[in-house]
């Protein structure tokens, strides 16, 4: 497709500047951009596909160098990093130095908060509208050239605990606060629980397929000019009428208005330019249809939601495929559990296919479930069904879990009660960036008295970890496993049982001069540098297994033979597994000078290859090396791998 429009858009002024009957063509080369990109790197695709019309409209009514604009679940922002000024990042999407897969205000002004997580838009605009009113920077009637307030929010985020707070605080809102809620029936699969029916039946009744009319004689209606205090209560009216006799919205606080056609430029165009001056706040419900513009993403919008690199040959697409994932590994391994103790349970939220339950959602769908974005309720309904004596799962991403760390704390540790956690993408997660690193689970739920946590370096082991999360009965548990694919070397070798608090040696040495003890997939990392120091130096290499209670014994046994300890994790290093170890020596009073700490360093790590994260952590293989070699050789070390500083204890 030859480009007209979109290399001359360097801000939103040019978007301002075409002509209306010139928008579907930038549509349509905005959507041959970030597909013919996402087709090369990977990427979140159907999101930003199905809000390209949004955006569009939005920047040509709003000013958002001088508005507010906060995203919501910020991977729908393709559209809107494209119309401000980034088309020349784009070939290097979620790579160094590229375009980032979430909005960055490092990246643009046009960006106002890293956003990865749900529910958060509301929240924040609300705060910002306030911020602004204080300062006397607001919109207002009598401040017309004050600063306006948009939250963009969709992919069924609005079910999210924390908007739903949100909304119930913006209502209270007396000025300007529009909410455009991007509503096309998805999540990142399939939405869950009432009120996503509740929009099911708005966008399936009569007044939905007369919408455009609607749309159409609310803006004849409008009065302008001095009588915009007048708009709010006609607004209202006119949208009970156009869309349901009980609109949701109300209930909060907030005049309420569609659902309209989210595709139809004019019609939005117009909307917006009459809503824009509303002085209270105000829901404009657009229906999209996630991954709008090609064949194969519309019709399977969950695949497409972020696919892997692809191909398309005529009407074949093919994904491009690596390695067994853990995520893979955890699915079959979940399932199996199922089959053999029907006490087994298990729980996402809004990730089936992320976390790998799809499968178990298939066979077992009356022991398994999706919650949808609501990670909080999640862990709370599994801890009732822990009560109950069942045997919960939850499978969830390690960035997630943060969002119901009190609930771990309250309803389940607290209680007694053995909710069992699954964290998927531990670590560094590449392309995503710093919103989504799992680099604080360990930390957080080590506090927990009585918590149980391990990791798994391959397939074997995280199976047995499983196996031994399911029959312990006496606290919250929980194992993590990285975004990527399992190791295989040690097939072959048998996995023994998990064993409270003890580790695994995977490599031994008769007169060690360095001992590695990895917490999780880095003992893979670990045994790759200490067979490259063969006939250098003599390492020992441990699968730690447990960061809590950590091998004690083995720990002391170390020490007192004054062998150097190296610990590795792909974690943050303030509160992680190296911190544990230094801890249980501490309280055996143990010297920690010859212990060294390697993780994540306590800085944002941002987009790029998992590969190149690992380096600049220092513990990639090279890393490793630097550190060992050190670690044996000097006496009282300070060790500067790429980019941290890792000194004895």
């Amino acid at each position: 497709m030859h480009l007209e429009l979109l290399p001359g858009i360097t801000s939103p002024a040019d978007v301002k500047a075409l002509d209306l009957d010139q928008l579907p063509t930038l549509a349509a080369e905005i959507r041959h951009v970030i597909c013919e990109q996402v087709q090369k790197s990977g990427g979140h695709l159907a999101p930003n596909l199905g809000v390209v019309e949004l955006f569009i409209a939005l920047h040509r009514v709003f000013d958002f160098s001088h508005d507010r604009l906060l995203f919501d679940v910020g991977h729908q922002c393709y559209p809107h990093k494209l119309m401000t000024g980034r088309l020349n990042l784009l070939d290097r999407l979620r790579q160094r130095d590229g375009m980032g897969g979430f909005p960055d205000p490092n990246e643009s002004d046009y960006d106002l908060f890293m956003v990865g997580h749900a529910g958060t838009a509301i929240s924040t605009a609300t705060g910002m509208a306030r911020g602004d009113t204080i300062r006397g920077e607001g919109w207002s009637p009598e401040n017309p050239s004050g600063r306006r307030a948009v939250a963009f929010i969709g992919d069924a985020s609005i079910v999210n605990g924390v908007a739903m707070e949100g909304l119930n605080h913006a209502g209270t809102l007396g000025r300007q606060f529009l909410v455009v809620l991007n509503d096309n029936g998805m999540s990142i699969a399939r939405p869950q629980g009432a009120v996503a029916g509740y929009f099911d039946r708005l966008r399936v009744s009569d007044t939905y397929r007369s919408v455009k009319a609607s749309a159409k004689d609310l803006c004849r209606h409008l009065p302008g000019g001095s009588k915009l205090r007048d708009i709010g209560h006609r607004l209202g009216e006119i949208a009970k009428d156009a869309v349901t006799e009980d609109p949701w919205f109300e209930k909060f606080g907030l005049l309420q208005v569609g659902p309209i056609d989210g595709h139809d430029l004019p019609s939005l165009i117009d909307i917006l330019t009459m809503v824009k001056d509303v002085d209270r706040p105000l829901v404009l419900h657009a229906h999209t249809v996630k991954g709008k513009g090609f064949e194969y993403t519309e019709g399977d919008a969950t695949a497409f939601h972020s696919p892997k690199p692809f191909s398309v040959t005529g009407c074949r697409v093919e994904v491009k495929s690596g390695g067994r994932s853990f995520t893979t590994a955890f699915g079959e391994a979940m399932c199996m559990l199922m089959e053999r103790d029907e006490t087994v349970t298990a729980c996402t939220a809004a990730m089936p296919d992320g976390t790998g339950i799809v499968k178990a959602l298939e066979r077992f769908p009356d022991r398994t479930w999706d919650t949808g974005i609501c990670e909080s309720h999640a862990c709370d309904m599994m801890s009732g069904m822990a009560k109950s004596g069942l045997r919960p799962f939850f499978a969830v991403y390690s960035t997630f879990l943060q969002r119901a760390f009190d609930q771990c704390f309250q309803e389940a540790s607290l209680q007694g009660l053995p909710l069992r956690l699954c964290l998927d993408r531990a670590g560094l997660v590449g392309g995503d960036g710093a919103v989504h690193h799992g680099f604080c689970d360990i930390s957080i739920l080590r506090t927990l008295p009585g918590a149980v946590l391990m990791a798994a370096i391959d397939e074997a082991s995280l199976q047995a970890s499983l196996e031994f999360m399911r029959t312990w009965d006496k606290s919250l548990s929980c194992v993590r496993y990285p975004r990527d694919d399992v190791d295989t070397r040690l097939d072959d070798a048998g996995c023994p049982p998990f064993e409270l608090g003890r580790a695994r040696c995977l490599r031994s040495a008769e007169r060690a001069d360095v001992a590695v003890l990895a917490y999780g997939v880095t003992a893979m990392t670990a045994l790759d540098a200490a067979a490259q120091l063969d006939g250098q130096c003599n390492v020992e290499v441990w699968d730690a297994r447990f960061a809590k209670p950590v091998d004690s014994d083995l720990i002391a046994r170390l020490i007192n033979a004054g062998i150097p300890i190296i610990t590795v994790e792909d974690h943050g290093v303030t509160g992680g597994f190296g911190a544990a170890v230094i801890e249980a020596a501490s309280d055996l009073h143990l010297d920690t000078s010859k212990v060294f700490r390697a993780g994540l360093p306590d800085d944002w790590i941002h987009q790029g290859s998992r590969g190149e994260q690992l380096a600049q952590a220092g513990i990639d293989v090279n890393g490793l090396i630097d550190l060992i070699r050190t670690a044996a050789h000097t006496e009282t070390p300070v060790i500067t791998t790429s980019q941290v500083q890792v000194q004895p204890a």
